[in-house]
């Protein structure tokens, strides 16, 4: 493979976004019309997801981790149901609509590295796929909801009992579906270190327009049950024992860090450091019962509460816990386990590291936002005019992460 010949083409597509990945679709369904049903009746969270993983795989192509990455994505897309067949008909429409897209820039040069480049991805996508068949994985684990806990009228906490084990580590997620939202999936932390009885909680923020969200939340209940993918992330416990820490979330992403607390107050009682729990208003702080428990069992964890003052705007909140990052000491020695929304992550890892602390010691699982997509400079002029930021990928995403 040519890594320049294949960045370069790309990043001629990427003005085009929009008319590769309408035309990739159009060409997909209309050459392969029974593969419409493997796909949501809305395509455009789809469709920029598509570019998201494209462009993931386009900016790590020296990067020695790509084969497990891709590996991992191979195992995820089980629960899709994706055959050869499948990897074969995408590869396809895939070069017809970079040759689409790319125009006078699609040479014989850049098929034949696009073509080799594909063939080597989805042969290691298919590898994940078959290593984790092979090892007795299901492509899903369907769960029983066993209860469902509203939190005010846009957050609900669901417990779920998998019909076979579901093994995980703390901090990680899982994809959920529901019948309600055919062949939709959307990311969850698992919110609780792995229990005696099996059964996990769920966290689900509603988010306007969210048909997953909304359904979780609205619709679902007792004596429903859910389909889960396979466990993923790298927001895990990495802290040597005695080691330091903080952790810090926001929202829902006090779901994942409630889960390594619960690990460690099991192995570690001991453990010191501090946890800033962010909330938008103080309606939102749905955990603090559970907070003070884990309190009780981890004695040298500090505990702080940060939201917006009353009828102040939202975000007021993010800038209150900056300050109070600022004020603490230490960061050289800490490692921080960071939950929440893509833009809380970016802005508190600046601050983080301007405190002093190494990047390499931030865990955080992020995806690229997605979102509509942006009409893209189609000249150079009008780039020049305009430097348009990057639509699809987040330099700091570690792993798939939608919470």
């Amino acid at each position: 493979m040519d890594p320049q010949l294949l960045r370069a083409t790309f990043a001629v597509v990427e003005r085009r976004a929009e008319q590769a990945v309408t035309f990739f679709y159009s060409h997909l369904f209309w050459n392969n019309p029974a593969m419409r049903e493997l796909f949501p009746e809305e395509m455009q969270p789809q469709r920029d997801r598509l570019f998201a993983a494209l462009t993931h795989v386009v900016t790590h192509l020296e990067d020695p981790g790509l084969a497990a990455y891709l590996g991992q994505l191979g195992r995820d897309h089980r629960k899709f149901l994706a055959s050869p067949a499948l990897y074969a008909a995408v590869g396809g429409s895939l070069l017809a609509a970079f040759a689409h897209a790319a125009g006078s820039a699609w040479t014989r040069e850049a098929e034949k590295a696009w073509s080799e480049a594909y063939g080597l991805v989805s042969d290691l996508m298919l590898a994940g796929a078959d290593e984790a068949a092979a090892a007795g994985e299901p492509s899903w684990w369907d769960a029983d909801v066993v209860r469902h806990q509203r939190f005010g009228e846009d957050l609900a906490v669901l417990t779920l009992h998998p019909r076979r084990p579901l093994p995980y580590l703390p901090g990680q997620y899982v994809s959920v579906s529901s019948l309600r939202v055919p062949r939709v999936w959307r990311t969850y932390s698992l919110a609780n270190a792995p229990r005696p009885d099996g059964t996990v909680d769920l966290h689900v923020s509603r988010i306007p327009g969210g048909a997953m969200s909304t359904a979780l939340v609205e619709e679902t209940g007792p004596g429903d049950f859910l389909r889960l993918s396979a466990p993923g992330g790298a927001l895990t416990a990495r802290t040597e024992p005695g080691g330091l820490r903080t952790y810090i979330c926001a929202g829902t992403g006090w779901a994942p860090v409630k889960a390594l607390l619960e690990e460690a107050a099991e192995t570690e009682p001991e453990l010191e450091g501090r946890l800033f729990v962010v909330a938008r208003a103080k309606e939102y702080l749905y955990g603090r019962d559970d907070l003070e428990l884990l309190r009780e069992r981890l004695p040298r964890l500090s505990v702080t509460y940060i939201t917006s003052a009353p009828r102040q705007r939202r975000d007021q909140a993010t800038e209150r816990l900056l300050q109070a990052l600022r004020a603490c000491v230490h960061w050289p020695a800490h490692d921080v386990y960071l939950a929440g929304p893509p833009a809380f992550h970016t802005e508190v890892g600046e601050v983080l590291e301007e405190l002093g602390t190494d990047p390499d010691r931030v865990h955080h699982d992020t995806l690229p936002t997605v979102g509509r997509f942006a009409t893209r400079p189609a000249t150079t002029a009008e780039r020049l005019l305009g430097p348009p930021q990057v639509l699809w990928h987040n330099p700091e995403a570690r792993a798939p992460r939608d919470r």
